[in-house]
């Protein structure tokens, strides 16, 4: 996947060169792009960071004020509302044994995937090393926890399944 040809950066992006987006995508201003993939036809809103190996399916959308961090997965058709935050870390901390402030040689990226068509509803948080499944729902506000089947809905804190779609 190349760097859309149509696409123009704006002085109000922070793009890092290299960053992958795919033909089509729009990118609207106040974003943090760095080291990240983005598919084609996708739309990333207003105040969006997208840190370094998270990958963007294509045709997904993610909007305004939503944090995505390294190790998220989202594949093709993902929605993700406004304000959803994905954690990375399941024990983060400031400091080391030493006292020291950590750095990335301190702790590992525990992976997350929201699998094709899922939904994210606005103010979500999800927790890493889960799957969310395809075409599954997460509603407003939910804390995600543990996996979420495919094809389901769950809400709440912690997130309970409420019904099969």
């Amino acid at each position: 996947m190349a760097q859309s040809p149509v696409f123009e950066k704006t002085p109000l992006q922070k793009i890092s060169p290299d960053v992958v987006i795919g033909e089509g995508t729009k990118i609207y201003d106040f974003v943090n792009l760095y080291g990240c993939e983005i598919g084609r036809d996708s739309k990333v809103g207003t105040f969006v960071e997208i840190q370094k190996n998270a990958r963007i399916g294509h045709r997904c959308k993610i909007s305004s004020h939503t944090f995505i961090c390294e190790g998220v997965t989202l594949e093709d058709n993902v929605f993700v509302g406004h304000g959803v935050m994905f954690i990375n870390d399941p024990e983060p901390r400031a400091t080391s044994e030493s006292g020291d402030l950590q750095t990335e040689d301190h702790w590992q990226v525990v992976p997350t995937r929201v699998c094709q068509g899922a939904s994210i509803g606005s103010g979500a948080v999800i927790l890493c090393g889960i799957t969310i499944g395809k075409n599954a729902l997460i509603g407003a506000g939910a804390v995600v926890t543990k996996d979420v089947p495919p094809g389901t809905v769950v809400a709440g804190s912690p997130a309970r399944m409420l019904r099969p779609i």
